[in-house]
């Protein structure tokens, strides 16, 4: 009999992005809430048929989402702020969406301001966005929401073997933010009973297993939490005695945390095996007589297929101790972080192909190691070509590029330095380019419109020709610069117009790159992203961008960024090559950087950004960890960026990240202006300032681009007015948090001549009280 295979999670925007058109048509009220239900349930169904023709014993339900997993469970347990007004029995999908997305004023009628969304950051590590839940020091907790229910039933009476999955308890509050900057911790006892209601209603109809979601658990946690645990794990029993309890924790080892694990009262750990291997002796010698370790054999973040024998060492050791009845396979997470399937990649080289693995692929890997693992012999022809695929790539010509290998070993401690201090920086790019107090720019992008995207499209088809294609380019880059000039901005951007992905885009231009046709994942909300593929040695063929910088700064007599994503952030937004550390590759990238932001300069272009939005992101979970990765990371960028002449300005940008604790990296950085995400957290990076003198220069953005509110003067105003509190004039800079794509040119003009005019009255005010800029 073979091991039993489960999943934990499975992509939720469909084989084609159909979540991301039908939410998106509701949004725009060009369809009911019925025809978006509808389309919902259908990608259940077919979601739950994909599982179980890949073999899972148990599928999950629960895992999908209109928007976002926290926020469906922020709505279950009652946790909606204030500003959201109140709800009934249940929070509606209109609240949920608006807990978000925000309001509008035109959509609530209180106030010019509308309505802002919860804050938005990064899942642990990954490039997902989760929605931040909002908690009071006082809050009351209560059941408000069926869908847990619905969907486990919906699944069962189709005849799914399901398995409801919930984020527990303990993540739950892990991942939230108190009011006041209380203690999650404490709240535990006003949550506990919601969750123990669940079960016991789970209980009640039925449920065998349920799928308890505590990532949290790979982290480093307060003595609070820690306590918690025990009290929260051993409440959930005693409400259910006889639901059984699979406990998943994923993204890492457990540490510290593995005892007090598997100490719990519940029946089954999920142990993330590819993050955490070093840790399999331990958790065998500590997991209890009648528990079940489910084994995550199978990555669930990247795209490799499974190295099959290594895997069956693993598995075949913990079978020594477990026995076949007390040990399940399943991938290392939910699958929500790869694409669903393969079977769209017509175009795809077929031996590169031959190394990938996508959901649907991972789950047939995890279900073709459990008859493995019991010696099914017909199982034993997949081995052997896994074996021979896995030599190829590690043989192939196309991965290894000894030229690259040569650059990187030559690396040396002058490539990564300016070569002066930024004092002496600045005032050479003061007198190249003399800016007012308080600049104004952007981040990069303007609006992709429909007109964009189908220009591409049709380019991409053959219907327009490379010279139609960049002449209508040019027209949108003459429209955007002559915008920003009326508009009164400093220091301009040509708007990417040429770009799909800030990521992708380099990709594209690079050597040891591949590309899908359907890859893609979620990356919040109805945004979808297609991540690049890493799979050899990265090199820079020819220039980039130069092109069209160039041509944006022959329009305007004002500073143009040329506009480039940074090392870490391209490294951190691919699917990466997993058989060299992240750093060999991420010191790749950053000399192909190298040689493009070198010819920027020698094009003419003085201010140079290089976005690293996903710098903090990929800090390892365990702060021990850190140090070892800020080093590597912010060389990278130095290495990137270090080449230029003093009278050239290098920018970087960040967003949706908590940087208050890595602070000293961002500054080692030593860009000469660094913008930063910061309004939706209604700019709490500041008080890293309070104590941290930041040494170059800085723009805490001042406007959600994320939400389509129009903020008013005046909220900027007061956005900058914090900041001013705590950073000097003549280093605070004035932009939005992030780029313009994403918006519409009704949201964006109106919202860039407030922020103009904000920075006009500021200075202003600046003047009148004596002009200090220290």
């Amino acid at each position: 009999m073979e091991l039993t295979a489960h999943n934990l999670g499975y992509p939720r925007i469909g084989p084609h992005r159909e979540l991301k058109r039908a939410v998106e048509s509701y949004w725009r009220g060009d369809s009911p809430l019925d025809s978006l239900l509808q389309t919902t349930s259908d990608l259940r169904h077919q979601a739950w048929t994909r599982q179980k023709a890949a073999g899972m014993r148990w599928i999950p339900t629960g895992d999908f989402s209109l928007y976002d997993h926290v926020l469906d469970t922020a709505a279950l347990v009652g946790a909606v702020p204030r500003r959201f007004g109140s709800f009934g029995e249940e929070v509606s999908v209109d609240q949920l969406f608006a807990m978000a997305r925000g309001l509008l004023e035109r959509e609530h009628g209180h106030g010019s301001q509308g309505i802002a969304p919860m804050e938005m950051t990064k899942w642990f590590d990954t490039n997902y966005h989760y929605i931040v839940p909002e908690l009071t020091p006082d809050q009351a907790f209560r059941l408000s929401s069926r869908k847990p229910f619905i969907d486990f039933l919906e699944a069962r009476q189709a005849g799914f073997p399901a398995k409801p999955v919930l984020l527990g308890p303990i993540s739950f509050l892990r991942l939230s933010k108190v009011e006041g900057n209380g203690d999650a911790a404490l709240l535990l006892p006003a949550l506990l009973p919601v969750y123990q209601e669940i079960l016991r209603q789970f209980g009640e109809l039925g449920c065998e297993w349920i799928q308890i979601d505590e990532p949290a658990l790979v982290l480093d946690l307060s003595p609070a939490f820690q306590d918690a645990v025990g009290i929260a794990y051993r409440g959930l029993r005693a409400a259910a005695p006889n639901l059984r309890m699979l406990l998943a924790t994923y993204f890492g080892p457990l540490r510290d945390n593995l005892e007090a694990v598997f100490s719990l009262p519940v029946d089954a750990v999920h142990w993330d095996a590819t993050r955490g291997g070093s840790e399999l002796e331990s958790v065998l010698s500590r997991i209890p007589p009648g528990m079940i370790l489910s084994l995550g054999i199978v990555d669930g973040r990247n795209v490799w297929r499974n190295a099959l024998s290594a895997s069956l060492r693993s598995i075949e050791r913990a079978l020594a101790v477990l026995g076949h009845d007390r040990l399940w396979l399943a991938p290392s997470c939910s699958l929500l972080h790869v694409p669903v399937s393969l079977e769209a990649e017509k175009r795809l080289d077929p031996e590169l192909r031959s190394w990938l693995a996508f959901a649907d692929e991972k789950l047939r890997e995890v279900h073709l190691l459990a008859r493995l693992a019991v010696h099914d012999p017909a199982s034993l022809p997949a081995l052997e070509e896994n074996r021979r695929i896995q030599e190829s790539r590690r043989a192939s010509r196309r991965v290894h590029d000894p030229a690259v290998a040569q650059r990187v070993a030559a690396i040396g401690p002058l490539d990564l330095q300016r070569k002066s201090r930024y004092p002496t920086r600045r005032k050479a790019q003061r007198s190249l380019h003399p800016l007012p107090l308080l600049p104004t720019t952007t981040i990069g992008s303007f609006p992709q419109t429909s007109e964009v995207r189908k220009a591409r499209a049709r380019w991409r088809a053959g219907g327009l020709t490379t010279a139609e294609y960049e002449s209508f380019l040019e027209g949108e880059i003459r429209r955007v610069v002559a915008l920003q000039e009326e508009i009164g901005l400093d220091v301009l951007v040509h708007g990417e117009f040429e770009r799909n992905d800030m990521v992708e885009y380099f990709g594209e231009q690079l050597g040891g790159f591949a590309f899908t046709e359907n890859g893609w994942v979620q990356s919040y909300g109805s945004r979808c992203t297609k991540p690049p593929i890493i799979f050899g040695d990265v090199s820079r063929p020819k220039p980039m961008t130069v092109r069209w910088s160039q041509f944006a700064q022959s329009l305007t007599q004002r500073p143009m960024k040329g506009m480039l994503t940074g090392p870490i952030t391209i490294l951190q937004w691919s699917f990466v090559r997993d058989d060299q550390p992240r750093s060999s590759t991420a010191r790749q990238i950053a000399l192909a950087i190298r040689d493009e932001v070198a010819d920027l300069e020698r094009a003419g272009i003085s201010v140079i950004q290089i976005d690293e939005p996903a710098l903090r992101e990929g800090l390892p979970l365990r702060r021990a960890d850190w140090p070892d990765y800020l080093t590597w990371a912010v060389e990278a960028f130095r290495l990137s960026a270090s080449v230029v002449a003093d009278a050239t300005a290098i920018h970087t940008h960040m967003c949706y990240s908590e940087f208050n604790d890595i602070i000293d990296a961002i500054a080692a950085l030593d860009a000469d202006v660094i913008s930063i995400e910061a309004s939706r957290s209604s700019l709490e990076l500041l008080h890293a300032f309070v104590h941290f003198r930041y040494p170059n220069e800085i723009g805490p953005g001042v406007w959600d681009i994320h939400s389509p509110r129009i903020p008013s003067v005046e909220e900027m105003v007061a956005a900058m007015r914090r900041a001013l509190a705590v950073l000097p004039a003549a280093a605070l800079w004035v932009n939005p948090d992030c780029g313009l794509k994403t918006r519409s040119a009704a949201e964006v003009v109106p919202s860039l001549r407030h922020m103009v005019e904000a920075a006009k009255l500021l200075r202003k005010e600046l003047a009148e009280k004596g002009g200090s800029t220290s």
